[in-house]
């Protein structure tokens, strides 16, 4: 139990530094860092993490994207009352160069699989690619969260990270307290049906609460962010077991080690790989229609 706790406070005081510093190249320093060890632990999964080849190209193209977007959203300041306009000149440009680097990643990779394919099978290759577009894509929202508000992007972020771990812990102590029907007892066998709606009402309401008291009380931004809330955790929900899945399909307890007490990355942030996107899509459409949260 010690060394759990441990463990989690040099996490949350590298979150803590990352967001006060988060207007600096930390951020996306973080974000890579992040990214590789994640990818690695997958590949690892999958017994791809010996293949050099494939682990730099994956590697290169997954490190690369939190600083491509970092440069791009620094460096063109277009604003408008504080918040980013996202124009299409500079999403081509950087869908562009994404594809390009994705691109030469594959070839590299496909070459590796026709000069091994007696070592690596197909669903190796596949698996590779799917978390090499995923991974890099999922984390780096945590650039375009930050970036889309300039007087409140840290606190969106905050919020867009919280979105998870409020969710698990309202699932935790709704479980403990309520569970009696498995939700998916074959993958996860301590998740309940109580506890995934513990977790959805959990989010729903800290996210109306805290949107409400930061930005102002309305009965719309209330509901907004109760949907917002209550769709992150189903979102999460889905993510964690995901992970889940493919470790009990190929036999591991945890993705890696770094965490002690707590397993790898993967085992900590993947609830957050499909939150993140969620949260800025969410952003995005309230944009949109010219509804903001705060």
């Amino acid at each position: 139990m010690l060394t759990r706790i441990i463990s989690a406070a040099v996490g949350i005081v590298i979150i803590a530094v990352t967001l006060i510093m988060h207007d600096s190249l930390v951020l996306p320093i973080v974000v890579a860092g992040i990214i590789a060890i994640m990818l690695f632990e997958l590949l690892r999964a999958v017994k791809l993490h010996k293949c050099i080849p494939i682990l730099i190209s994956a590697e290169l193209y997954g490190i690369s994207m939190p600083f491509i977007y970092q440069s791009f959203y620094n460096f063109s300041p277009i604003h408008k009352d504080g918040m980013h306009i996202y124009v299409r000149i500079i999403n081509g440009e950087i869908s562009q160069l994404d594809f390009g680097i994705a691109l030469l990643a594959a070839f590299i990779m496909f070459v590796t699989w026709l000069n091994q394919h007696k070592k690596i099978r197909y669903e190796q290759v596949f698996f590779a690619l799917a978390a090499m577009v995923l991974v890099p894509h999922a984390m780096t929202s945590m650039i375009l969260i930050e970036s889309f508000d300039n007087k409140h992007g840290v606190f969106l972020l905050t919020m867009g990270l919280c979105g998870a771990w409020i969710a698990d812990s309202g699932a935790y102590f709704s479980g403990v307290a309520l569970g009696k029907h498995k939700l998916c007892p074959e993958i996860s066998p301590k998740k309940t049906i109580e506890g995934l709606i513990g977790g959805i009402l959990t989010t729903g309401i800290v996210y109306a609460v805290v949107f409400a008291v930061a930005g102002g009380f309305s009965f719309s931004k209330a509901i907004f962010a109760f949907v917002l809330g209550a769709v992150c955790a189903v979102i999460g929900t889905v993510g964690d077991l995901s992970a889940s899945m493919i470790k009990r399909q190929i036999g591991f307890k945890d993705y890696g080690k770094i965490m002690p007490g707590h397993g790898g990355l993967m085992d900590r942030f993947d609830s957050v790989l499909f939150v993140l996107p969620t949260f800025y899509v969410f952003l995005l459409i309230g944009d949109m229609i010219g509804f903001s949260l705060i």
